[in-house]
């Protein structure tokens, strides 16, 4: 759980800031971008809007000075004349000038026919005023206004003379384009500085927000005096003061919860404690009476030898819960050492009992640094559990294996033929108290270890940790075959020698 918060705040903090950067960067690049594309469309058009107004005033005006003086109808020569004054007047463009079939302009070297379009000349045919074309040609702008001459008069009918002016704009254009670079080389200093922003900003913004993750993953790890510094009136202060209010609740939940458990922990060592002389004593009487029950009447002979059965229950009750109790409060230590766990195993047998009605696969040579008590524990717990609650044949098989990362393991399993547990029972199996379902509970003269009567649910509970207790672990599954399954108990630990990192032990 706490992995998996450390990876949920560590990577966002990452994230967060490359993503305001680059949010950043991209508003900025977008604005600059936009800006420039508008400044150089208005400056395009401003430019190239004075170019043609300004040239077709000045066609206009130099056109209606020399039109004055001009005698209609002309010869070749006189529109010569013409088209070379209006030309001096309008700063040496090239003038065309066109009346009926004749045709003259001030430069007879220039190519004029392409750049003047039969658009341009239907429009001023059949118009009263300058009109203006951009067209290019050769790859280059040029600008022809073009205007019919008229008189005060406005007989049109009484003129027909069409004069064309060509501009050349590749000076607007060579203006227009140093104005683009100029702005567009402007635009990397801007992106470059919005992201040197963008990365103050993202600071100021993820700092506290690391603080806060590393508060939390530090309160993940079991630190609950973790706090962040509340600084500011934002919403980013308003989330470090919740978190510390909720620091505060669930440090004084978890101190009160500790002080319970220690509470319960220690009355159940001083009951058991206080317990352990008046059985010593009932137990003694207990005794007497079973010796003597023969010599008693039925139902007290009956009766004696309840009392027997069910205080010898109640004195493994009560070591079992000082067992319990050694293990909560961490007082649990291991008196390790190099055993030949097959031997450990057929002792544990022998000493209940249960040799003949315990089939076994021990591989010989099987030693490990082990507390031989706790093993023993182990075992009556697990074939005791497998005698009263399953059904013959029961196996005991012990063997070495393995990991993939080539770490060698002992491997005991008791099997059973029995119902097998409950399906979802074998997450609940090993807590405490528990005892099986009716449906793998069945009618014996033996409990856990060898008693009579109904176990008391602590022994699967002690069994799982001595094997913690040894560095491994117990887990149970169903046999596999044809029903009855059975139930299979694994005890796995780890396979130490003398000599070796022996852990706990």
């Amino acid at each position: 759980m706490a992995a998996r918060i450390r990876a949920r705040l560590r990577h966002p903090a990452g994230g967060l800031r490359t993503r305001l950067v680059v949010t950043f960067v991209a508003v900025a690049l977008i604005s600059a971008v936009t800006a420039t594309a508008l400044a150089y469309r208005d400056a395009r058009t401003a430019v190239l809007q004075r170019t043609q107004n300004a040239a077709v005033d000045d066609v206009r005006e130099r056109v209606g000075a020399v039109a004055a003086d001009f005698d209609l109808p002309p010869d070749q020569q006189a529109m010569a004349r013409f088209a070379a004054l209006v030309s001096e007047g309008i700063g040496g463009r090239i003038v065309v000038v066109r009346y009926r079939d004749l045709s003259a302009t001030s430069d007879t070297y220039a190519d004029t026919a392409a750049r003047i379009g039969a658009d341009l000349r239907t429009a001023v045919r059949t118009g009263d005023d300058a009109v203006f074309q951009r067209v290019r040609w050769r790859g280059e702008p040029y600008l022809v206004v073009g205007m019919p001459v008229t008189y005060a008069d406005g007989d049109r009918g009484t003129s027909g003379l069409e004069v064309y002016a060509i501009t050349d704009l590749r000076a607007e254009r060579d203006d227009t384009a140093a104005l683009l670079d100029s702005v567009r080389a402007g635009i990397v200093p801007v992106v470059l500085l919005a992201a040197v922003l963008a990365l103050l900003a993202a600071g100021t913004v993820l700092r506290p927000v690391r603080r806060l993750g590393r508060a939390t993953r530090e309160l993940a790890s079991g630190d609950l005096g973790s706090r962040v510094a509340v600084t500011g009136h934002d919403e980013l202060a308003d989330l470090a003061r919740t978190f510390n209010e909720t620091a505060d609740a669930l440090q004084a939940s978890d101190a009160d919860l500790r002080a319970q458990e220690a509470r319960a922990r220690r009355f159940v060592a001083d009951v058991s404690h206080e317990l352990r002389t008046p059985l010593a004593a009932m137990t003694m009487v207990a005794t007497v009476l079973e010796e003597d029950a023969d010599q008693l009447p039925p139902d007290a002979a009956r009766a004696a030898r309840t009392v027997g059965a069910e205080t010898a229950r109640l004195a493994r009750l009560v070591e079992e819960l000082m067992e319990i109790s050694r293990f909560d409060a961490k007082a649990a230590r291991l008196n390790a050492a190099e055993t030949d766990l097959a031997d450990t195993v057929r002792a544990s047998l022998a000493l209940r009992g249960w040799t003949d009605r315990v089939r076994t696969e021990l591989g010989a040579g099987v030693r490990a640094v082990v507390d031989r008590r706790r093993i023993d524990v182990i075992v009556a717990n697990l074939v005791g559990n497998a005698l009263r609650h399953g059904a013959p044949p029961v196996t005991v098989t012990l063997d070495t294996c393995r990991e993939a990362d080539g770490t060698p393991w002992v491997v005991l399993s008791v099997a059973d033929r029995g119902p097998g547990l409950p399906p979802g029972e074998e997450r609940r199996v090993f807590d405490r108290f528990y005892k099986a379902d009716a449906a793998r509970t069945r009618s014996a003269d033996r409990d856990d270890d060898g008693g009579g009567g109904q176990g008391s649910g602590l022994g699967t509970a002690i069994a799982l940790e001595n094997a913690r207790l040894h560095g491994g672990t117990i887990e149970v599954t169903d046999a596999s075959g044809e029903a009855p399954r059975g139930a299979v108990f694994t005890l796995r630990l780890p396979l130490r020698r003398t000599g070796e990192d022996e852990g706990t032990a």
